[in-house]
């Protein structure tokens, strides 16, 4: 097995970069900078296994109760956008292990008081982009609708043929192309605008606006790391999804403690 804290020694120290003057310093990293950061995420869990466990568990829960709430409703057909959009709101669900990674930063320790109580500092900012996040959510649920309906509209599948229908019917390969560009489309978007917003509204007391612009900037200033980081992000909660939502119980924690040492390394006080 990999020693994954072995590549902080091949990574370069973060360079400056020039921002707007109502923007904080941005750094710029190298491409392999995101395991540094997944390092980092994998003490903070040991460091903090309750929290970090029960966030997993939680998403594993939500994940059942999801799939169930569903296939009650006869709207199995879902299933793949609502995983989708999971990830869209994956920044504002993953507010209490970034508290945790903070703490833990500040040498204090970690409770279950101080996490929950996370989501009131600047939570009016932090509603705001919780906000923009949900009509991200819903733009997609809605063109995810417009798709399925092209392709599928005689007759919706039942979830025991859901898998059958999408992934092997004759049309699999021109609904998953469309699918993956509409979603590719709104995914990058949501990515750019949140990868270290919400960090930073936990973080500082600024507004939502500056979080996006500062989240944004990051992105242009570190293409490759970020497209690095965003593959990562996606691997790690797609296996977490495939594993019948149980690796969601590790994947979550690992990309929420990441996010925040993503951060903390890339956005200047």
């Amino acid at each position: 097995m990999v020693d994954m804290t072995s590549f902080r020694g091949s990574v370069q120290t973060p360079q400056t970069k020039p921002a707007p003057a109502w923007l904080p310093a941005i750094r710029s990293v190298e491409a392999d900078r995101p395991w540094v950061w997944l390092a980092s995420a994998w003490q903070d869990m040991m460091a903090a296994p309750g929290i970090s466990f029960a966030y997993g568990a939680l998403a594993v829960i939500s994940s059942f109760t999801l799939v169930v709430g569903l296939a009650v409703l006869e709207m199995e057909y879902l299933l793949l956008p609502m995983a989708a959009g999971f990830m869209l709101l994956g920044p504002l669900f993953a507010v209490g292990l970034y508290e945790t990674s903070r703490l833990l930063e500040l040498g204090e320790r970690p409770t279950f008081g101080k996490v929950v109580a996370a989501y009131r500092r600047n939570g009016v900012q932090i509603a705001g982009i919780g906000m923009v996040l949900m009509l991200a959510l819903l733009a997609w649920i809605r063109v995810a609708f417009l798709i399925f309906a092209l392709f599928f509209s005689s007759e919706p599948p039942a979830l025991d043929q859901l898998v059958d229908r999408i992934f092997f019917s004759a049309g699999t390969i021109p609904f998953l192309l469309t699918g993956t560009l509409f979603g590719g489309i709104i995914a990058t978007a949501v990515f750019s605008i949140a990868v270290v917003s919400v960090p930073m509204l936990l973080d500082r007391e600024t507004d939502v606006f500056t979080a996006m612009a500062t989240s944004i900037a990051v992105v242009r200033a570190n293409i490759r790391p970020m497209i690095a980081w965003g593959f990562l992000i996606a691997l790690f909660m797609s296996a977490g999804m495939v594993t019948a939502f149980l690796g969601l119980a590790i994947a979550l924690p690992v990309v929420g403690h990441a996010s925040w040492h993503c951060y903390r390394d890339l956005v200047g006080r």
